[in-house]
């Protein structure tokens, strides 16, 4: 696999984990179904694994960031499991919609297995390294949609999460954004 193919595909992950955050985005704000504190943790792991993508389109695949992907997969993958373990009991209930039969942690968690398998995949293909000490090559059209909607995806994540939380720790079963709803009177 020549490094500009690699590069390709890595923009090709980058903008599946944008669709991916763009969807639960979606959910949040048309649903009105606020994240829960582990779903904020699970969407930080996909920006995560996003950003070691965009590390490989921005500077040539490397094994490290090939790491950072698996890392961030696992990490997520890890939240996400704890998500649907807390909520596989009978009598537990769930936590926000479905979406295709599947709430939206088992999709997480079926997607950062595939994320972590995908990242694993791409170690195999050598080729993709041997021009890593030139300097950084042009970023194609692709690799750049692809950087900017995930700063515009990771961005409106971060200001999202802050209006929900408030600057302090998230509730368990958020109902509004925090830091827009006004203090009660004393």
């Amino acid at each position: 696999m020549s490094p500009s193919l690699s590069r390709a595909l890595n923009a090709l992950g980058l903008i599946a984990i944008c669709a991916v955050l763009a969807f639960a985005f979606a959910d949040q704000f048309l649903k009105h179904d606020l994240p829960c504190p582990l779903c904020l943790l699970q969407r930080g792991g996909f920006v995560l694994a996003g950003f070691g993508l965009a590390l490989n389109i921005k500077f040539g695949p490397r094994p490290s960031h090939y790491g950072l992907v698996i890392l961030a997969s696992f990490g997520g993958g890890g939240i996400a499991t704890r998500q649907v373990l807390l909520h596989l009991l009978p009598g537990t209930g769930s936590y926000g919609d479905a979406f295709a039969g599947l709430h939206f942690y088992t999709w997480a968690d079926i997607i950062f297995i595939l994320i972590g398998i995908g990242s694993a995949l791409m170690l195999l293909f050598d080729r993709q390294f041997e021009d890593s000490d030139l300097p950084a090559a042009r970023i194609t059209g692709l690799g750049l949609f692809a950087l900017a909607l995930a700063v515009l995806i990771a961005f409106a994540n971060g200001v999202s999460t802050v209006a929900e939380c408030g600057g302090g720790l998230c509730p368990d079963n958020p109902t509004s954004y925090q830091l827009l709803t006004p203090a009660p009177a004393r």
